[in-house]
């Protein structure tokens, strides 16, 4: 499905609202982005910093809009395609010719529609900008997403995280090497997909969103690094990671609080491109829906197989939304034993390192429902029989509460004893 089948597709359940006014990029069109979130729906607008381009946002508007976009109808199927495509990625069988796709436009920053998102946020951020990088010794190559600070025309930093791109980065600067990049902007929901995983090192990210297209993404390489881009992007940015370090943030990230001031890789850019088709520029609005979608729906699919190899039958999984899609689990299960719930909570913090807690619930109790989940906490919990700490472990960095990445991990048990499951009928 490409680009244009995607828009026609949203329109056809009527999901795609316009903005026919001119919208300010400082704060107003992240409200109105706030706004076609709620109502789960994408949204198309112009902003005046870039007033030219088309812009759209909320593409991943909800769990349903994705499973649609993956031919999939039950949670499970979901988890099998995602899982799939990242033990199983597909090669991209042939590349095509960049110019035919591609136009070299002015190199300034300034001109596309970075925006400012929130009140203390540290300037104009593009936020769905694919990073594409070469490991240093071999042919492979990593596609991951960052969110990128406009300092001006041909400069930027982004928030990279120690993982694969930051290894890539850091052995090049070890050899004293500036690092080749690509950063894409795509409207194509899967090619985002693809890349907001987390495949082992050596995988490529394009390579998984290509198994997600059924083998249909096309790729070209960029006329000065020879990296890997895809077709569908709205705009392709040539740049290097330098050896020198700015500031970057404070930005507001997905649990809703200002993440800190770092030192981060200063980026220099080279050239920009822009998609002869015009299509519009992506903008994901950080803790939205599509920013919550994208980075947990992989991780969920892990803890549903993780959990999956220690009880019976898992019903359902969730990462919750007051967690930032992160942080809280709530897994329903059927078990064989009064033990298993247990073993369920150690599955799911190990397949998922940064949850913070975990809740239990018997096959009865929705975890999408919030007050089913608290019902079966204040029927069926008892903390000296299903209370799990975990002190001083890893937690995420996103956590404002967390000391120096550590803390403490809780695991609730708030199922009914299989001996006494009547009592607890609701």
């Amino acid at each position: 499905m490409n680009v244009s089948a995607i828009i026609d597709l949203l329109r056809s359940k009527n999901l795609i609202y316009e903005v026919n006014r001119m919208l300010s990029c400082r704060y107003e069109a992240s409200r109105e982005i706030a706004k076609a979130d709620k109502e789960r729906k994408t949204i198309l607008f112009r902003v005046d910093c870039s007033p030219d381009l088309i812009n759209i946002s909320n593409i991943i508007s909800s769990r349903e809009v994705l499973k649609e976009f993956l031919g999939v109808k039950e949670d499970v199927d979901l988890y099998r395609k995602i899982s799939d495509a990242m033990n199983n990625p597909m090669k991209i069988s042939s590349e095509e010719n960049f110019s035919d796709h591609y136009v070299s436009i002015e190199r300034d920053l300034t001109k596309l529609p970075a925006l400012h998102f929130y009140e203390r946020d540290g300037g104009r951020y593009t936020t769905s900008s694919i990073i594409i990088a070469k490991d240093p010794y071999e042919e492979k190559y990593n596609a991951s997403i960052h969110r990128v600070l406009v300092l001006d025309k041909d400069k930027c930093v982004a928030r990279i995280v120690p993982r694969h791109l930051y290894r890539i980065v850091t052995e090049n600067r070890r050899r004293s090497r500036e690092t080749p990049i690509a950063i894409c902007y795509t409207p194509n929901p899967l090619i985002e997909l693809g890349a907001s995983l987390q495949p082992e090192y050596g995988v490529f990210e394009l390579e998984v969103a290509n198994r997600l297209m059924n083998g249909s993404l096309r790729i070209c390489r960029t006329p000065t690094h020879n990296l890997p881009v895809p077709c569908e992007c709205s705009h392709v940015i040539e740049a290097r990671v330098s050896l020198e370090d700015h500031e970057e943030g404070p930005f507001t990230d997905i649990l809703m609080t200002y993440d800190i001031i770092r030192k981060e890789p200063l980026i220099k850019i080279d050239a920009i491109y822009m998609n002869k088709l015009n299509y519009p520029f992506h903008i994901i609005l950080p803790g939205g829906q599509e920013h919550k979608i994208l980075m947990s729906i992989g991780k969920e699919a892990d803890i549903f197989f993780a959990v999956s190899k220690v009880v019976r039958r898992v019903r359902k999984v969730r990462l919750t939304s007051g967690s930032g899609n992160w942080l809280h689990i709530v897994i329903s299960v059927e078990k064989n034993h009064d033990g298993d719930p247990k073993n369920a909570i150690m599955a799911a913090f190990t397949a998922h390192p940064s949850a913070k807690m975990v809740i239990v619930v018997d096959e009865d109790i929705d975890p999408d429902d919030p007050e089913q989940v608290d019902w079966a906490i204040a029927t069926r919990f008892q903390a000296s029989r299903g209370l799990v700490v975990i002190p001083h472990a890893r937690l995420s960095s996103l956590d404002p509460s967390s000391r120096d990445g550590l803390g403490d991990k809780i695991g609730i048990d708030a199922t009914a004893p299989l001996a006494e499951k009547k009592k607890f009928e609701r």
